[in-house]
């Protein structure tokens, strides 16, 4: 299978980056920045001069531009076959609407795809080819296209709520007298087991499981509770969903 990437942004990075070794071929385009013939010597792939050029090699196109020019990005690709739109906050309905000769995937990556982790919402047609390449990239929910924006919301934006836990976490270990790689490495492999470990047990089972009565953890999650961490993460949460559909 070729894929081609219409926009080589940070999002078809790490897709592409997690399809390194999968794939028949991939191939890039850009609106001039330059990113696409970067992207494609990073991951083996081909920089082709135009979309229309792009849509007759692809098996298979990722749509990864501005919601702004789909319009004009989508007059360019006629003979597109199946398209994977990345469009954040444009519902299926319009992407479809301006590719009717193709089949149409709304899919909500997030960054964790660049390492075959990822967790990937998908609506639209279905297409066991798509499906197929998405897997590859980690774990796929199919999600009604009303609730992308929800989705969005949570799985597109945690990976950065939770690594700015990490990196507080890790620099007050190393406040406490860590050496700072060593308190990021323990906090980052705590983290991936903890990741594991709740794919077992309920998040407040693992917290019970944790804090004993009176002991240090307990202590920490008081602290939290004193500085409304969970109701900031919940704040967090809305506003992304506000700057969505605002």
């Amino acid at each position: 299978m070729v894929v081609g990437f219409v926009g080589s942004g940070s999002m078809a990075a790490a897709m592409a980056r997690g399809w390194v070794g999968e794939l028949d071929g991939m191939l890039f385009t850009d609106s001039g920045s330059g990113r696409a013939a970067e992207l494609a010597r990073e991951v083996g792939g081909e920089a082709v001069e135009s979309n229309a050029a792009l849509a007759e090699a692809a098996d298979l196109i990722v749509l990864a531009v501005k919601p702004a020019i789909l319009d004009e990005v989508a007059a360019e690709l006629g003979s597109a076959k199946t398209v994977i739109s990345l469009l954040g906050a444009t519902p299926l309905e319009r992407v479809a609407a301006a590719l009717p000769d193709a089949e149409v995937v709304r899919v909500m990556p997030n960054v964790a795809v660049e390492v075959r982790r990822g967790v990937l919402c998908l609506a639209g047609a279905e297409s066991t080819e798509a499906r197929g390449a998405l897997e590859v990239l980690g774990h796929v929910v199919e999600l009604p296209d009303s609730e992308f924006d929800a989705a969005t919301a949570v799985v597109g934006c945690a990976p950065a709520y939770l690594a700015l836990a990490v990196e507080a976490i890790a620099d007050a270990g190393a406040a406490a007298g860590l050496d700072p790689g060593l308190a990021r490495e323990l906090v980052v492999e705590t983290t991936a087991g903890t990741a594991e470990l709740l794919r077992l047990r309920h998040p407040a089972e693992v917290r019970k499981a944790v804090a004993s009565p009176g002991g240090s953890t307990e202590a920490g999650l008081e602290a939290l509770d004193r500085e409304g961490v969970r109701g900031a993460f919940g704040v967090a949460v809305r506003a992304s969903l506000e700057r969505m559909r605002g």
